[in-house]
């Protein structure tokens, strides 16, 4: 009788074990490529930080991919289910003719994120100053260069005639080289500026942000198949990401400092606080995921400038706004 009574109260427990299993649900995991770590990125950084993520039932893994060729070689070989790029990188993968092309389907920062920073301060900055001037850019093809450009040849300069460009060192090795004496003015990503800035090592004196204008400059992207297969996945984070963007807009630049902080624990808290004040006064975070077709348009304008646009990519095909649009509706 004891026995009997034993396995029954197991069999009990069991099976409230069981009901109790059918009350969680699993998070679904979900892989993100970012193309390097920046406060550029700072909505990304407040959906983790504030549960946005975890409140969508999502577990996301965050894998810093260094690089554009970089990230994007993780989408299409599956190393990543989502990457956060450029979309000039979706254009490239296009114009070879992919079978299962790249979509941008969210948008998170809507400005170029580089800086110009000299040697030197200089308050009565002018742009031709920097004709016949040693010039460290970006990687060719980037689109961090492409906005370089742009905003150069926008203000009369040449930047293959009229200044000695170097744009053959990695883009993680740009702001060591810059400290160790190569180039007169560099174009940098914060939070690396503001750290110049505080060692003396160097002073912002534009941001190419402000000259190049609005367009798709960091978008979450995957294969087509990837947004096919899980849609509701897909629709969980971009939710997440809009929630982030509307935190990020309301909040205070001291909220935000404090929220994305443990993710560039590095990183002085005035500096963080700095770059957070410069990336919100000049409109960098976009406020909600939808590409705008006018971004896209100038984003095209920018890379044929630069001669790396083979041909007009159509926004229909590699834009995907239906994600964006169905979370900027519903999250309040």
């Amino acid at each position: 009788m004891k026995r009997i009574t034993i396995a029954l109260l197991a069999l009990l427990l069991a099976a409230v074990g069981m009901l109790a299993g059918c009350g969680k649900k699993d998070a679904s995991k979900i892989r993100i490529g970012e193309v390097t770590r920046s406060i550029f990125y700072a909505p990304q950084y407040v959906a983790l930080s504030q549960g946005f993520f975890k409140d969508e039932g999502l577990d996301v893994d965050l894998q810093t991919t260094a690089g554009g060729d970089k990230t994007m070689t993780a989408i299409l070989s599956g190393t990543v289910d989502i990457g956060l790029v450029g979309s000039e990188t979706s254009i490239y993968v296009y114009q070879q003719g992919a079978d299962d092309p790249v979509i941008n389907f969210a948008q998170l920062t809507q400005t170029d994120g580089t800086f110009l920073v000299a040697r030197k301060p200089d308050q009565n900055f002018n742009w031709d100053s920097l004709k016949g001037i040693t010039f460290l850019g970006q990687r060719k093809g980037g689109m961090p260069q492409m906005a370089g450009e742009f905003t150069l040849k926008k203000h009369g300069i040449d930047p293959h005639k009229d200044m000695n460009l170097i744009q053959n060192i990695e883009f993680a090795n740009i702001p060591s080289a810059f400290a160790s004496g190569t180039g007169d003015y560099v174009q940098l990503f914060e939070p690396q500026a503001s750290v110049f800035e505080k060692a003396g090592t160097g002073h912002v004196i534009a941001s190419f942000g402000k000259e190049s204008g609005h367009l798709p400059y960091t978008v979450y992207m995957a294969k087509q198949s990837y947004l096919k297969k899980h849609k509701d996945v897909v629709q969980k984070f971009t939710n997440a990401i809009q929630r982030a963007q509307k935190w990020v807009d309301t909040k205070s630049v001291e909220e935000v400092a404090n929220a994305v902080i443990p993710y560039f624990n590095k990183v002085d808290k005035d500096i963080v606080v700095s770059v957070v004040k410069r990336y919100k006064e000049q409109g960098s975070f976009a406020t909600d995921p939808i590409i705008d077709e006018q971004e896209w348009n100038n984003l095209q304008d920018i890379m044929d400038s630069a001669g790396e646009l083979k041909a007009r990519a159509p926004y229909d095909k590699l834009v995907d706004n239906h994600f964006a649009e169905k979370a900027k509706a519903d999250v309040k």
